[in-house]
C-alpha cells in the first residue's frame, strides 16, 4: 500500500524517511473543502499507477493542526512534492489530471522505462519473443527514442524477421548508431546469409518455374514461415487464397490465421495481414 493518513506520530517515518526511498506526494486536505475532495481520486488513482515510486501521504488539516503550521500551509488544497527530505515542487488549488501528470513527470519513472528494463532482461535471456511487443510499445510512448529502435531492430533480427529489422534499424540517425545498432547490423547480416536452406531454395525454384502450381507455392509459405520469412509467407498465403479459397480445404487461411495468432495482437505486421486477410473475406 503507498497511500497513508500522517498524523504527527508518523508524519518522520511516512514522510520523510520515505522522501529518502522515493517520491512522497503530500496533500493537505479538508472535508469542508469541495477542491481537496475533487483532487483526492486524481491522486489517488495517479499513485496506483506507481505502487513502489511515489507515495501519497494525506494529512487531514482540520484534525492535524501542528503539521499544517509545520509546513506553513495557508490555502487549500496545497500538495507538496517531498523527495531528500525537502520539497521539491508542488502546487496549490485544484488542478486538472494532466497538468498534475506533467509536473509529476519530472520525479517520476516513465512509464515506458520499467517495459524497457523488462525487454532488456528478456534479451539477455535470448528471449526476444516476450521482448518485442514492450519494446514496441516503449517506442511509440517514449516517442520514439534511437536506444530502444536500436533494442527493437535487435529483437526482429534475431527472430529472423529481416524486413522489419531493416526498416526500424534505417530511421535511427548515425549518430544514435551505438552498440546494440551495430549487434543488430551483425545479426542481420547473419541471418540474411543463412536465409535461404537448400529446401527452400529448391522450392523457391520450383515455384519461379511454375508460379501456378499452388502445392508448391503452399509448400513455400510454410518453409518460409518456418524459417522466419514471416512477411513473404503471409503475403503467398494470401495470394493462393485469392486464387483458390477451397485449396486444401482453406489451409492457406487456417496458416494465416495460425502465423498472425504466433506473432500476437498489436504486432505491426499482425495488424497488416489481418486487414489485407479482412478485406478478402468480407
Amino acid at each position: 500500500m503507498n497511500i497513508f493518513d500522517v498524523t504527527a506520530e508518523n508524519a518522520q517515518q511516512t514522510v520523510i524517511d520515505e522522501s529518502f526511498k522515493r517520491l512522497v506526494v503530500v496533500q493537505f486536505w479538508s472535508s469542508r473543502s469541495q477542491a481537496c475532495q475533487n483532487l483526492m481520486p486524481v491522486l489517488e488513482k495517479i499513485a496506483g499507477e506507481y505502487p513502489s515510486d511515489m507515495l501519497l501521504a494525506k494529512i487531514n488539516v482540520d484534525d492535524q493542526q501542528m503539521l499544517v503550521s509545520q509546513f506553513g500551509i495557508q490555502s487549500l488544497p496545497t500538495v507538496m512534492f517531498i523527495k531528500d527530505g525537502q520539497p521539491v515542487d508542488g502546487f496549490a488549488g485544484e488542478q486538472p489530471e494532466p497538468q498534475i501528470r506533467e509536473l509529476l513527470d519530472k520525479y517520476l519513472p516513465k512509464a515506458w522505462e520499467a517495459d524497457v528494463a523488462q525487454a532488456q532482461a528478456f534479451i539477455d535471456e535470448a528471449n526476444y519473443a516476450d521482448a518485442l511487443p514492450l519494446l514496441r510499445k516503449a517506442l511509440e510512448e517514449s516517442n520514439q527514442l534511437p536506444f530502444i529502435a536500436n533494442l527493437l531492430g535487435l529483437c526482429y533480427a534475431e527472430m529472423n524477421r529481416v524486413d522489419e529489422a531493416e526498416t526500424v534499424l534505417a530511421q535511427v540517425k548515425m549518430a544514435d548508431q551505438d552498440a546494440t545498432y551495430q549487434q543488430a547490423l551483425a545479426v542481420l547480416e547473419l541471418k540474411k546469409q543463412a536465409a535461404n536452406s537448400p529446401e527452400l531454395e529448391k522450392l523457391q525454384a520450383e515455384y519461379d518455374a511454375d508460379p501456378t502450381n499452388l502445392e508448391v507455392a503452399y509448400a513455400l509459405a510454410v518453409q518460409m514461415n518456418e524459417e522466419g520469412q514471416h512477411k513473404n509467407a503471409l503475403e503467398l498465403l494470401l495470394d493462393i487464397f485469392k486464387r483458390d479459397r477451397s485449396f486444401k480445404d482453406g489451409a492457406p487461411r487456417k496458416a494465416i490465421t495460425d502465423i498472425l495468432a504466433a506473432l500476437g495482437k498489436g504486432d505491426p505486421l499482425a495488424v497488416e495481414y489481418q486487414r489485407k486477410l479482412f478485406t478478402l473475406l468480407y
